[in-house]
C-alpha cells in the first residue's frame, strides 16, 4: 500500500473530546481545499463514555499511522496539545511538535521535519488553527531556508538520527549518538519574511 502524502492532500487526524471542536473547524477548512482526511478520534456521534477516545489512546492511534508508514503527516488535538503529543511521540518515527502560532507551525515542518502537529483547543482560536494547518501542510523540510548554507543537510541529519534513535543503543554507546553524517554549519543572519518577521 502506498503512503498517503501531503502532495496528494491526504492526512490523518485525531482529537479527544476537548480537542474535538478545534479539529472539526480545521478539518472543515481543509476539506474545502480538497483534503482527504482519515479521522481516528472523537466524531460527532462518539460516545462520551468510550474510554478508547482518551487523549493518549487517540494519540497512539494517530502516531501508529505515521510509524507504520501509512501517512506522511498528521494533525492532533486535545485541550492543551501536550498530552496527545506526548502519546503520539511514543510511536517510532514520529516527530511531533506542539505549536501555538502560524510561524511555529510552518517552522515545525521546514526546520524540524515534524510529521505530527499538535494543537491545544484551550488556547488556539479556530481561524488561527486553520492558518496554522495551512502553514504546516504547505511546508517541507528546508523550504524557506535557502539563505542558510547547509541548512537542509544539517537538519536532515538531525531528523534521520531521531527517526532511527534507539535509547538502549544510545545507552550502550555511553550516551553518544551514532552519527549518520556530519556537516559544518555557520549561523547566519536571517532575512525578514512573512513567516519569520521580527
Amino acid at each position: 500500500m502506498a503512503i498517503h502524502t501531503i502532495a496528494n492532500k491526504e492526512l490523518v487526524v485525531g482529537a479527544d473530546f476537548a480537542g474535538y471542536p478545534l479539529k472539526e473547524a480545521v478539518c472543515a477548512h481543509l476539506r474545502k481545499q480538497g483534503w482527504k482526511i482519515l479521522d481516528l478520534g472523537v466524531k460527532k456521534d462518539s460516545d462520551p463514555n468510550d474510554t478508547d477516545l482518551m487523549f493518549h489512546r487517540v494519540g497512539l492511534r494517530v502516531g501508529a499511522e505515521i510509524a507504520e508508514g501509512n501517512y506522511e503527516r498528521a494533525l492532533i488535538f486535545c485541550g492543551t496539545g501536550m498530552g496527545i503529543h506526548i502519546a503520539a511521540s511514543k510511536c517510532p518515527h514520529v516527530l511531533s511538535g506542539v505549536v501555538e502560532s502560524v510561524q511555529a507551525a510552518r517552522r515545525a515542518a521546514s526546520a524540524n521535519g515534524v510529521n505530527v502537529l499538535a494543537m491545544g483547543a484551550f488556547y488556539i482560536g479556530q481561524q488561527m488553527a486553520c492558518d496554522m494547518a495551512d502553514a504546516y501542510l504547505s511546508a517541507t523540510l528546508g523550504c524557506d531556508q535557502t539563505w542558510w548554507k547547509n541548512f537542509y543537510r544539517y537538519h536532515k541529519i538531525a531528523v534521520d538520527e531521531l527517526k532511527d534513535f534507539d535509547y538502549e543503543e544510545y545507552k550502550k554507546n555511553g550516551f553518544k549518538v551514532k552519527h549518520v553524517d556530519d556537516c559544518d554549519i555557520e549561523l547566519q543572519d536571517k532575512p525578514v519574511d512573512k513567516f519569520y518577521a521580527n
